[in-house]
């Protein structure tokens, strides 16, 4: 993969579905998770620590266009009938 590639950050409509799907799941279980671990320890701090390290952890999974995201890419059809004036 290449720079450009990467940059650019080609993902198809079944990988847009998929990373959504992954955000909702990841970041309703990890408020869960960090208000129980900040409740447990009684410290806002620490389910403020929580939360952030987990959304990081998501951006580092959903944002760059990782090849699994683009499984099903979009075929365009091409121009018929065109003719230039």
């Amino acid at each position: 993969m290449t720079i450009q590639e990467l940059v650019e950050g080609r993902i198809d409509f079944k990988g847009q579905k998929t990373a959504d799907d992954i955000v909702r799941v990841v970041l309703i279980s990890s408020t869960f998770l960090s208000f129980v671990i900040g409740f447990v320890f009684s410290s806002l701090m620490i389910t403020m620590s929580t939360f952030a390290l987990c959304t990081v952890a998501l951006s580092l999974v959903v944002l760059p266009p990782w090849p699994m995201f683009n499984r099903h890419p979009v075929t365009w059809s091409s121009v018929q009938g065109h003719s230039q004036k």
